[in-house]
């Protein structure tokens, strides 16, 4: 019997539950705060076994490592270092699908030393991205070739027909993370030249983005690109870059709202009647309510009638609602976060949609070029597993099979680079309708 510990039961967790519960032979035990939403995830299953876990419980965390033979953690990022130490210490293997931090990446060494593997980044941005960009880039190189130029984009999304807010957005994962990775700073490299951009400015570095039979995006630089020169073994590449997609709009308007303050981190404790109008008149040190819009049109430099300011009062930060969080220690990020995903979820039957799309330059003997475009359109399933839920999960959920099974044999800090992870985890997921189109462009 193969034991499984899924740390977390969030958004994104059922379908890694689901296809580990499915395998011969594997005890799967989820841990999490709020056990009943473990329970839901093992729905019955026989070989299934949920059990409460706070935080910031060590104990009963390494208690439970050790007595399984992976960890999956599906924790906040800034946990994961804590299970890996945890796991190397007891010669247990680990998968997680966020990047790799720099903590993460001092335990290399120590899990050789232990002959374990740290699986990161095996999700679908990172993850499924690496893995098919990876496939193109050693076949180009298989043929002689050298690819000059990378672009990678990659955005979850409501489908078309669940677009219908001022947004464009609905959120398919946290709130507040997707609102804090909206702090940091980029690097990409294009013709040759760095491109830093510091993470007050990232939302001023957007660019329309067209993909077949899709609406318009935009997309804006995603972290630093510039890591992954070394790890996709593109040295001397003349343009690298890795972005976000959204609809269009989106950056504009969270540019407006990195100006007012509003994703600040700072502890803070707002008074029971704080109301929203209360709240936002703060962030433009106005003693008044009234005329907020204006208030704010003027602090922005935007026009009355801007749509940035639809947005805002869309979501309600002009309005006499009270603010979710008081008499507490909060931040203004997380009130935010709160009020985004009360208004921004996605209702019952609403699907949405992983869209992914790399674009290669490779130049080949003889001067031949080649453009290459992969391309991947996902969807949710109406009433079922979100696409966000099945192509960050699901990677994850095949990576740990392959470690328990035998197939991964790498031990150390890892991304699935390597043809010998990236090609069985790209073909099961073919099998299950997750795939990316190639196709090469006429010169």
């Amino acid at each position: 019997m193969k034991k499984a510990l899924v740390l977390g039961a969030g958004l994104v967790s059922r379908p890694l539950v689901q296809y580990l519960l499915n395998q011969p032979n594997y005890q799967v035990t989820v841990a999490t705060r709020t056990v009943d939403k473990a329970h839901a995830l093992i729905a019955g299953r026989p070989n299934g076994k949920a059990t409460p876990l706070l935080a910031d419980d060590t104990a009963k965390l390494e208690s439970l490592v050790k007595d399984h033979d992976l960890a999956i953690s599906l924790l906040p990022a800034p946990l994961h270092p804590v299970v890996a130490q945890m796991c190397v210490k007891h010669r247990k293997h680990m998968v997680t699908t966020s990047y790799v931090s720099p903590k993460m990446r001092e335990l290399d060494k120590p899990a050789r030393d232990a002959g374990v593997m740290l699986l990161n980044e095996i999700g679908v941005d990172p993850g499924i991205d690496h893995m098919s960009a990876m496939r193109i880039i050693h076949d180009v190189k298989r043929r002689g070739g050298k690819v000059v130029s990378f672009k990678s984009y990659c955005g979850g999304l409501p489908a078309p027909e669940a677009n219908d807010n001022p947004w464009g957005y609905k959120f398919s994962w946290s709130p507040r993370a997707v609102c804090t990775a909206g702090k940091n700073n980029a690097k990409f490299r294009e013709n040759g030249k760095l491109v830093d951009v510091p993470g007050p400015l990232l939302f001023t570095r957007f660019h329309p983005i067209h993909i077949e039979d899709m609406p318009e995006l935009e997309s804006y630089p995603n972290r630093d690109s510039l890591s992954y020169i070394e790890v996709y073994d593109l040295e001397g590449i003349d343009t690298m870059f890795r972005g976000t997609l959204r609809y269009p709009g989106w950056c504009v308007c969270m540019k407006k709202i990195v100006d007012l303050g509003l994703l600040d981190e700072s502890p803070v404790t707002y008074p029971l009647g704080t109301t929203f109008a209360k709240w936002t008149a703060g962030f433009i040190k106005s003693s008044k309510t009234t005329e907020l819009r204006h208030q704010v049109a003027l602090h922005l430099g935007l026009q009355e009638s801007s749509n940035v300011l639809d947005r805002l009062e869309w979501l309600g930060l002009f309005s006499d609602q009270p603010i979710p969080i008081v008499g507490q220690q909060t931040t203004s990020l997380d009130v935010l976060a709160k009020q985004m995903e009360v208004k921004m979820s996605y209702k019952p039957g609403e699907r949405d949609m992983i869209i992914m799309m790399h674009q290669f330059e490779a130049h080949f003997p003889g001067d031949k070029i080649e453009r290459i475009v992969s391309s991947m359109v996902d969807f949710g399933e109406p009433k079922g597993d979100s696409s966000m839920a099945r192509t960050v999960s699901l990677p994850a959920a095949i990576g740990a099979r392959m470690i328990l099974d035998g197939q991964i044999k790498e031990i150390g800090v890892h991304i699935p680079v390597t043809p010998e992870i990236y090609n069985p985890v790209l073909d099961e997921l073919a099998k299950m309708k997750i795939q990316c189109k190639e196709r090469t462009l006429p010169q």
